[in-house]
Parts: structure tokens; sequence; C-alpha cells
């Protein structure tokens, strides 16, 4: 035994000297070697506008540098691409763009951000092509931007219009005798719906249909601009399916050249007067980003606007680039608030809520701020609920066509397992001092004081964010709770009701900043710099693969998905201001 016991120490001793050693290799490599290989262009370049890694508006930065080292991604965020595409602009070693069997995560609102950044790009003259082996809608969506649009002749191309599906456990929980009592403020709070009913509400349903309404009508007109097709006939080819096969959407004129890849690459060589059997110039739109960032000198100005970036659900403590947490948002935004070069703030939102507390503790910092600089909100793909909440008191709102905001209600769910207990002979009993004395426990029936009290604290939330609204939207109670009781709107119904200013996206929310803080030559600042320990360093090393993305390879991506909404849902702490429902657009 005493020798196997050697033989088990002298295995993990080596272990981890090969996991050091490695280690040390990859620092050193990393602090010696990462910066060393300068990206260039050469002449007669095209631009790859591969988008796979590419999901947050901000790629995020760490007070850690290793942090920032080993930090997962690409470190390029979508706000860094669509810079990218501006300098590209008056780059001479830059003659176009492709947009090659691109996939990627972008919501709706960032691809609307995206394509317009494409569409400008295009007016310098310089070209925009795009070919896939196959389209969905939302990535035909972006590429219908492109001068060309090349579609290979056995792919699928998706145009049919949008759909919103949503599953409902009433009957499931009366089976199981699992329970989530709901405590909620506002008719539209369909985020509970699926817990209490077996099928959809008028009310909801009449949200989803206005929501999917408006979104599709402002995709359709914006195809219908780049394609020269009627919106009247787009939604005749969606109704009918006339653009099912390649040459059917050809014949529509949603594409135009049916081809294999090969014969692409020979059009862009035409272009550049390439010879036929020669390569062209490549770079990735991720590598020419980082060359604009690391190479891109300040203004010589001293006048700064602060970008911060809310992303994600809201949530209590530090927060990180796919989290809105209240440590790292009020730190940056007092930082801004107190830097006398910093003469206004740009609030950039994607988030679909979250926690009510820490969204009033970030309500209250902007609050301050505002008193001291100008501060303009910039809506993504989300700007709902909680998302609202801290953007609602902004001097300026700026929204897509596309952005889901509103959402102006709050609920709480609690598990209860009292029924499932009884079933299988589990029985339950508190003892107190105090009438109040106890907790919620989930494994006895919800006492009604207790259910009262807690309706109670869910009431006086909503009318804090009311009352909020109200205020920084210079309307009255009333009329704020007219659209709020939890209501998803688009950002286009938004601004008729009042609740955006607005359309348009960063840069017209950058632009209004500086006209109204009245500076017209300054520097951009991006925020939150993002504090994180040891432990978050060790979990994103190359070689530490995470049990989240051993889940997902073993379950799938769609699998995966659904069963983080699952968590999501039970980790939730407190009365939460969340958008009702989530939506994926195809």
């Amino acid at each position: 035994m005493r020798f196997l016991g050697n033989v088990l120490a002298t295995v993990i001793g080596l272990f981890v000297f090969l996991m050091l050693f490695v280690f040390g290799i990859i620092i050193i490599a990393t602090v010696f070697g990462g910066d060393s290989e300068e990206i260039s262009v050469k002449n007669n370049s095209v631009i790859e506008l591969n988008l796979e890694h590419i999901k947050n508006d901000y790629a995020g930065k760490y007070k850690d540098p290793w942090m920032s080292i080993f930090s997962d991604g690409e470190k390029v965020g979508l706000s860094d691409i669509i810079n990218a595409i501006e300098e590209a602009k008056t780059d001479s070693d830059i003659k176009g763009i492709s947009i090659l069997n691109d996939e990627s995560e972008l919501g709706m609102a960032q691809r609307k951000d995206l394509r317009d950044a494409l569409e400008d790009f295009k007016k310098s003259g310089k070209f925009v092509m795009a070919y896939a082996n196959s389209y969905s809608q939302k990535e035909y969506y972006l590429n219908s931007v492109a001068n060309t649009i090349y579609l290979n002749p056995v792919g699928d191309f998706d145009f049919k219009g949008m759909s919103a599906e949503m599953m409902f456990f009433k009957d499931l929980q009366e089976k199981t005798g699992v329970k989530m009592e709901v405590i909620r403020h506002g008719k539209y709070k369909s985020a509970v719906e699926p817990f209490l009913e077996n099928k959809m509400s008028d009310a909801n349903r009449e949200q989803i249909t206005s929501l999917l309404n408006s979104v599709w009508s402002s995709v359709t007109s914006d195809i219908s601009k780049s394609r020269n097709v009627s919106v009247e006939k787009l939604n005749e080819i969606a109704d009918s399916l006339l653009a099912r096969t390649p040459e059917m959407a050809k014949n529509e004129k949603l594409i135009d050249v049916v081809a294999y890849e090969d014969v692409y690459h020979d059009a862009i060589r035409k272009i550049l007067k390439v010879g036929k059997d020669e390569d062209y110039n490549k770079i990735s739109i991720l590598e020419y980003a980082r060359k604009m960032t690391t190479t891109s000198e300040n203004s010589d100005t001293k006048d700064k606007i602060a970008i911060i970036y809310a992303q994600g659900e809201i949530q209590s403590g530090e927060g990180d680039v796919n989290t809105i947490g209240e440590g790292s948002m009020r730190r940056s935004l007092i930082e801004a608030r107190k830097d006398k070069n910093v003469k206004a703030i740009v609030l950039r939102i994607d988030s679909p809520g979250g926690n009510a507390l820490t969204s009033d503790l970030i309500w209250r910092e902007i609050e301050l701020a505002k008193k001291v600089k100008p501060v303009v909100v910039s809506m993504g793909n989300y700007a709902a609920s909680g998302g609202y909440y801290i953007a609602c008191n902004a001097n300026k709102i700026f929204a897509e066509n596309n952005t889901i905001t509103g959402s102006i209600g709050v609920f709480g769910i609690l598990p209860n397992f009292s029924q499932l207990a009884t079933k299988i002979g589990l029985h339950s009993e508190q003892v107190k001092t105090n009438v109040n004395a106890s907790e919620y426990s989930p494994f006895l029936p919800l006492d009604e004081k207790f259910k009262a009290v807690t309706l109670e604290g869910v009431e006086h939330i909503y009318k804090t964010f009311v009352s909020h609204v109200a205020a920084g939207r210079k309307m009255t109670v009333a009329q704020v709770d007219s659209i709020a009781q939890g209501r998803v709107w688009s950002g286009s119904e938004a601004l008729k009701i009042g609740l955006v200013d607005k359309i348009g996206g960063l840069d017209d929310a950058i632009r209004e900043a500086a006209t109204l803080s009245k500076t017209k030559k300054y520097s951009t600042q991006n925020f939150p710099e993002f504090e994180k320990d040891i432990n978050d360093l060790l979990q994103n090393l190359p070689f530490a693969k995470s049990k989240e993305s051993f889940i997902k390879e073993e379950l799938g991506e769609e699998t995966y998905s659904i069963m983080e909404q699952i968590k999501r849902v039970q980790s939730r702490k407190g009365v939460q201001a969340i958008m009702p429902f989530e939506i994926t657009i195809q």
C-alpha cells in the first residue's frame, strides 16, 4: 500500500509540474510574444466579415492584466467591428467586404447597426458581396445589404415571416406536485403565465403579435430598399414560400447569382483584377478591428464621451461582459461623473432586465450623473423591464425600430414542493417565537399572509418603477401605467407612445451626447472595467474546459439553451423586473 501511495504521489507531482510548466510557457508566450506580430494590411485587400465569435457590443476589459490576457473571447466587440468598417471606407488598401457563409449570434438590433455601417461603407464606392451555402432568415437580413448576393445551387433559403412559441407548465405542475407560486403586477407579465395557464392569454397574444409585426415591418422595409422589391411583394413571397429554392429566390430578386463558392471568388478576383489562378489578399474583420484598436491614436482633445455598456441580465455583484452587476456599473458611472474631461455619458443597453433592487441602484447613479453632465441611452436588442428601468431617466433615449423595450412590470416566483412532499411522504413543520418569524418554506403550502406581504412589496416596486418612468419621460403616472403592466413594445412602437425619443443606433446616441454637452472634438472611452480574482482567471485558462462546455457538447446547443433558461429562472433572487418572455427570431 505504501508503494502504491508513493507511485500515486509521484504521478500527481508530475501532473502538477506539467500543468505549471504549460501554464508558465503560455504566460511567457503571451506576455513576450502576444503583441510581437504586427497585423498588416496588404494592398488590394478584401475584408472577410466573419462574425461567428462576436456576440456582445462590448468585449470587456479588466483591471487585472492577467484577466485581460486569458479572458475568453476574441477581445473584439460589435462596436469595434463597426468602427473598423468605418475606418475601411477611407483605407486605400481595402477594396471591399466579403460576407462569406457568416453565422452569428447577433440580435436583430445589432444586425441593424451592422447593416447601417455596411450601407454607409458602400457609399465609398467599394463593394460588399455575399455568399452562403444556405441563408437563414436572420442571416439573409444582414446579407441583403450586399451589392451582389450568391447562393449555393443546392442551398436552403428561408424567408417566411416571424413567429414565436411558448410552453406552458400548469398541468405538469399538477402532475408532479412541483408548483411555482407567482406574485406579480401587470396583466402582460407573461414571464409567469406558463406557470399559471395551459394556453396563451389574450393580452399576451396581443403583445406578441404586435411585437412580431413591428419587427417584421422593420426587416422587410430594410430588405425592400436594398433589393428594390416592394414590401407588399416581400410579404407575398413569405406567405406563399415563393423563394424556397435558390432558383426561386433568384426569380423573386432576393438573390443575384446561383453558383458555387469558387465562382464567387472568381467574381471578386475579377473586380480586383487578380488572375484567375492567383489568391487575392484577404484579412478577417477580427484582425482588421484589432489593428484599428491597437494603432488608432486618441484625439488630441481632452474632451471625452464615456460609453458605458450594460449587457446581459441584471444581477447583484460585480457583473461581467455577459451580466450587468451594480459593482462595475456604479463604479463606471461614478468615475465618468467625476472625470472633468468626460463631457457626456452614453449608456448602451442590451438587457432583458433582472433584479429590481440592482436596477434601482444603477438608476440612482444615473440620476446623480445627470445632474452633472448629459446622459444619453442607446438601446440594442433589448432594453426591457429592468433594462428600461435603468434607461428611463436619461436626457435622451435612442432605440432601433426592432429593439424590444418597455415591459414595465415586476414579479416574484417561489417554487413550492409541498404537494410533491406529501406524495412521497415528506412532512415539514415550523416552530417560531413570533407570528412572522419564519421564512418562506418550499415544503409548506404558501401562507396567505406571507403572500399578501410579498405582493405589497411587488406593488411598491411597481409604483416606484412607474414613478421613475413618469418623472424621466415627463408623463403622468396614469399615462405610464396605461402603457406599462409589463407590456413589451418594439422600438418603433415605443417612439409613438413616448418611451423613447429617437430611432437610431449607438453612433447617433454619441452624436446627440456631443451636441448636448456642446463639444465638437472628442474621443470616446469605454466602460466598465471589471474586477476579477484568481478564480475567474483559472476558469478562463485556454486548457481548462468548463463543465458548461462539456454539457453543451453532449446535449447540443438547443437542449443546452433550454436547460440554461430553466436554470436562470431558478436562480433569480428577490423581486424581478425582467422581460416577460424569451424570443428567438429566425
